[in-house]
């Protein structure tokens, strides 16, 4: 072999391995890429769960505070708002939520023979409040405005500013009593109830946690929807033969005993 073909063939390995060794720090370069990219995504996705662990438990209720039931709540955890006698020998609980259509028809129809027996001592009600339509439609209608009613309650003004909230039940999709202007407006229906006390309360939103554990008790009360309403234990909404005359009459046979 001649000298010139020798040192064609160093030449050629000595840039084989010089190619080799590019290759190999290329490689290592290209590793250590990757496991700086997957260094960062754990620390990214850590940073993640962090967040996620920090705001675990978090209301993200700006509402969120301390139960405050209105005055006169009775009944377990104080949720309901007592309308009649306490003595009375009937008691009707009603399930409610101020944007539901069924609940205003029920209200309607209902509403002044509930009326005559609870001024004359034979029946006592107790108003539960649900917020289901919030749920189902969106919105803070159902919330707001059974908080209003509670600031009613404080006012000794339950009842007439709950008949004028079903009495001027806005559409379903409507969530006119997410207003507090609205509210406003409605109490003004009510002799001596658009008071600062009570605009304080509703702008406050001083019984929203109640109202929220009050739907809480519902949700987990097994019921099938609003309005539920039971007279002395059992669900009389459900009895396809209830009428108000129905109603009144078992009222008044259980008055007589």
């Amino acid at each position: 072999m001649s000298e010139k073909n020798r040192d064609g063939k160093r030449t050629a390995r000595e840039r084989l391995a010089v190619e080799r060794e590019k290759q190999k720090a290329a490689d290592k370069r290209r590793r250590a890429l990757i496991v700086g990219a997957s260094v960062v995504c754990v620390l990214g996705l850590a940073a993640v769960i962090g967040v996620v662990a920090a705001n675990a438990g978090k209301d993200d209720s700006s509402d969120a505070g301390p139960v405050v039931g209105p005055s006169g709540a009775q009944g377990k955890d104080g949720l309901a708002i007592p309308v009649g006698e306490e003595n009375a020998k009937s008691t009707l609980t009603v399930w409610e939520d101020f944007r539901c259509p069924a609940c205003k028809s029920f209200e309607d129809a209902y509403r002044s023979t509930i009326h005559e027996l609870t001024d004359s001592g034979k029946l006592r009600v107790e108003y539960h409040l649900a917020t289901i339509i919030d749920g189902n439609m969106g919105g803070t209608g159902s919330r707001n405005a059974a908080n209003a009613a509670a600031c009613a309650q404080d006012a000794g003004k339950f009842t007439q500013y709950h008949d004028v909230l079903y009495e001027n039940q806005p559409p379903e999709v409507d969530d006119a009593f997410a207003k507090n202007s609205k509210l406003f407006e409605l109490a003004g229906k009510v002799k001596g109830l658009d008071t600062p006390a009570f605009r304080k309360c509703v702008e406050d939103g001083t019984h929203n946690s109640w109202v929220e554990k009050s739907n809480d008790a519902f949700k987990s009360g097994g019921f099938s929807g609003t309005p539920t309403v039971l007279l002395n234990g059992k669900n009389i909404y459900q009895d396809q033969t209830m009428t108000p005359a129905k109603l009144k009459q078992m009222v008044e046979e259980a008055d007589k005993g």
